[in-house]
């Protein structure tokens, strides 16, 4: 009997221990966990976010005397827009020198000290990565066009002109719309898939690939956390570059140039070799500006077995709702298609790799017009729902400086108001082709001008919105005396401290980074309705994308639902929301 009773007992806390195994694992984390999948990664662009000396352009010093504003946003990394050493033909994204500082940005102690400064705060700084082509200026494109024999020949594309005119390839920033410039020094074509001042280098040249990455370690050695890489599934070509029709385009890449250049014979054999050779010996966070990159493609370059990137992001989701055959015009957009192509994305990282969200970055209109509602009745409404979606979505969220006070687009009326290269090289076009110049510049007004992201950062009511004490490289916009940083920091319901909300939430909900994704009412027009599950914790995600108030059946018992966070006050519904409301419950 005795002996019954002991095997019983024993039997009982074999179970319980089993049992509390279960339970441990069950509310453990996930064992992949890494710093840059928990990361909310804030994006700077330098020129336009704050100056200290008084030229009209940002420098490394206005971004270290922000430091502690960028510390109490709750954000973990810090990607910065070019700061090498470049003449700014597209603002820093032709680099002359990768092992140095713009001019205008300060200098290599200023770095170091802003590094420092990062560091001490818990921030991480990733730099912005731009390695498929180079400035004219550099000095291995200056060497490779003196003659057809010089030792930096091949770093770049080169066509001799004896063999005729070179297959098309597209140049996006020039008004004939080629990607190849005649040389007459050597009598050949080089190609530069952006502007002319842009030659595309020669990834083809194994010389070319190991400067880079002894570029890239010498960051990391300096202290840097990581890189956003700049357009890189175009780094790889097809070096005999034959005829590509658009016969050829439908055929093999979705009728579009972009996977066409994303999609060169030798990509992915090269991220693999900088993995090897680079990335793999830090711990740094690597990111892929996606162009090109599909569903179907995604995982090439983030599945961690293949051992390339961490990351990518993709355009789907920001080309969506522009209207075709206009210059990023954009139209009215479908919510239905707005949720299936982020809830396609969530469905190709569920058990592999990694995802990202953003809505807005420096070559994007401003979130909240795009995306929300920029009037006066809805503007703090909406840009507080698109926050909630960018922070409660599974992948690590990209926010773009600004957005987190809700600045709105600049509505430019002429073009001598704009900057950037490619709004400039598109008026061009359509005044040679004879187009509607007043339309287009209507266009731009709510559509996908890059300038209307970059215009400067408004910290205050006084002259250029504090952003400088003397003229601005690019207008500030209108509305800084009623829209700027600090009038927000004294109101504890403005968008800026709502955002400061939402980073805490998902920081201490690891269910919002982790947690299964899934979609409810997916034919709803007017509402964006999804859960969050880890580890028995269940959250719903409520966002109404309307001016309307909008029913929502999500199916869910709600009783003893609890409300986390909610853009209005007073009384709350989980079956109608008001305008533009958003709110998210803990359901269990």
């Amino acid at each position: 009997m005795k002996l019954k009773i002991k095997l019983f007992v024993t039997i009982q806390l074999l179970l319980i221990l089993i049992g509390n195994t279960i339970l441990a694992q069950e509310k453990a984390p996930p064992t992949d966990r890494k710093w840059w999948k928990e990361a909310v990664v804030y994006q700077i662009y330098p020129r336009s976010f704050k100056d200290t000396n008084g030229d009209g352009v940002g420098d490394l010093k206005g971004i270290i005397s922000k430091l502690d504003y960028l510390k109490s946003l709750g954000v973990d990394v810090i990607w910065l827009n070019p700061i090498y050493g470049s003449p700014n033909a597209d603002n820093g994204y032709d680099i002359s020198d990768y092992q140095a500082i713009m001019k205008e940005f300060g200098t290599m102690e200023d770095f170091d000290a802003l590094l420092k400064g990062m560091h001490e705060r818990g921030l991480k700084l990733v730099m912005d990565l731009v390695v498929n082509h180079s400035s004219d200026e550099h000095k291995w494109f200056e060497e490779s066009r003196k003659s057809r024999d010089n030792p930096y020949r091949d770093y770049y594309h080169w066509w001799p002109a004896e063999k005729g005119k070179p297959a098309f390839r597209p140049g996006a920033f020039e008004a004939d719309g080629s990607g190849w410039r005649y040389d007459k020094t050597t009598d050949s074509y080089y190609l530069h898939y952006f502007n002319f001042k842009q030659p595309d280098l020669n990834w083809e040249n194994p010389k070319l690939r190991q400067e880079i990455y002894s570029m890239m370690c010498w960051w990391l050695d300096k202290g840097v956390d990581g890189f956003r890489m700049d357009v890189i599934p175009f780094i790889s070509k097809d070096t005999s570059f034959p005829v590509i029709t658009q016969a050829d385009l439908d055929k093999d890449y979705h009728g579009r140039w972009d996977v066409f250049m994303g999609s060169g014979p030798h990509l992915h054999e090269y991220l693999q070799e900088m993995n090897r050779e680079v990335l793999s010996k830090y711990d740094c966070m690597s990111l892929a500006e996606g162009a090109g990159m599909l569903l179907s493609t995604a995982l090439n370059f983030v599945d961690a077995d293949r051992k390339e990137l961490n990351m990518g992001y993709h355009f789907e989701g920001t080309n969506l709702g522009y209207v075709p055959g206009y210059f990023k015009k954009m139209g009215a957009y479908s919510l239905v298609d707005f949720k299936k192509i982020y809830s396609d994305w969530d469905k190709v990282y569920e058990t592999k790799g990694w995802g990202t969200t953003y809505l807005g970055n420096h070559d994007q209109p401003r979130m909240v017009s795009r995306w929300g509602n920029d009037s006066p009745e809805f503007h703090d409404y909406s840009s507080k729902l698109l926050t909630t979606f960018l922070l409660s979505m599974r992948g690590t969220p990209y926010y773009y400086n600004g957005d987190e006070i809700g600045m709105v687009n600049a509505k430019f009326d002429k073009i001598e108001d704009y900057r950037d290269i490619e709004t400039l090289a598109e008026y061009e076009k359509i005044k040679i082709a004879g187009g509607d110049l007043n339309e287009f510049i209507e266009n731009q007004k709510t559509g996908g001008a890059r300038d209307n992201g970059r215009t400067p950062f408004q910290w205050n009511a006084t002259a250029n919105g504090g952003f400088t004490t003397g003229t601005p490289w690019l207008k500030v916009n209108d509305n800084h005396t009623t829209l700027n940083a600090e009038a927000q920091e004294r109101d504890p319901k403005s968008v800026l401290n709502y955002f400061r909300k939402m980073t805490k939430l998902r920081k201490t909900n690891p269910v919002l980074i982790y947690g299964k994704y899934t979609l409810l009412d997916k034919d709803n027009p007017n509402v964006y309705a999804f859960t969050r599950e880890l580890d028995g914790k269940k959250i719903l995600v409520l966002l109404n994308f309307s001016t309307k108030k909008a029913v929502v059946k999500t199916g869910l018992n709600s009783k003893k639902a609890k409300l986390l966070i909610n853009n209005y006050q007073g009384k709350h519904s989980m079956s109608e929301l008001r305008p533009y409301e958003a709110a998210i419950y803990q359901l269990y």
